[in-house]
């Protein structure tokens, strides 16, 4: 199932690239009826368009498996169409906890999870995320972290990361370029951005943290992401 982004900064060259090279990395296998499910009931239920791409869904799957990630923690499950990706990656007595602000969001995400047949190994908690993860057990770590909630809210979640997160284990951060924003300090009055900006600060001077950010184009838009490894 193909998606139109709404987004008017697309240039046309990012989009026939990403379905260019999605063409030979994304099969039937990778993107089967139940993703195409997930993003129909989304859709159907008004969910807005922001879910990650299917190359984007694959990329994130691909660094869950390749640390052998056992936990996975996700930060903002939407539809859950990251959430199918990601609990895929797990093995059989693998556990992915994933948290919504949204009782709506949560409900159709749960649907789209059944329907993947991935009830089992997923756990949605609905709520503000830096209440969940107030709650969290320190004592079972993540080895795996998709972090795509509010912005404003990602220093604290990072923070949550330092007790939550073993020792080599990865966080990916989305959205954190936002077509520019986030570097063009004119821009006052955006709260995601000057969330990203602040994470970055705490980045910068944290012990427990190495990253990179990586710019990305593609059929969405203008944007990146922020690789963080746990020490």
């Amino acid at each position: 199932m193909s998606r139109t982004y709404y987004n008017t900064g697309v240039d046309e060259r990012w989009a026939r690239e990403e379905q260019y090279h999605a063409s030979f990395l994304l099969d039937k296998h990778d993107h089967d009826e139940a993703l195409d499910f997930c993003l129909k009931n989304s859709d159907e239920h008004g969910l807005p368009h922001i879910a990650v791409s299917g190359m984007e869904g694959k990329y994130i799957q691909l660094q869950a498996r390749a640390i052998g990630a056992k936990r996975i923690l996700e930060l903002g499950t939407l539809g859950g169409y990251s959430t199918i990706w990601l609990a895929r990656a797990l093995p059989a007595d693998g556990e992915l906890v994933t948290c919504e602000y949204s009782p709506m969001h949560a409900e159709v995400a749960g649907q789209n999870i059944e329907h993947a047949g991935l009830s089992s190994k997923v756990k949605i908690v609905v709520g503000p995320a830096a209440e969940s993860l107030a709650k969290m057990d320190p004592a079972h770590k993540f080895d795996f972290v998709f972090m795509d909630a509010d912005k404003a809210g990602y220093p604290v979640y990072l923070e949550y990361c330092k007790t939550l997160v073993r020792k080599g284990g990865v966080i990916i951060v989305d959205n954190v370029v936002r077509q520019g924003r986030v570097s063009d300090l004119s821009v006052t009055d955006d709260t995601d951005s000057s969330g990203v900006r602040r994470m970055l600060e705490d980045l910068k001077s944290s012990p427990d943290f190495e990253a990179t950010t990586v710019q990305t184009v593609g059929a969405r838009s203008w944007d990146g992401f922020t690789f963080v490894l746990r020490l």
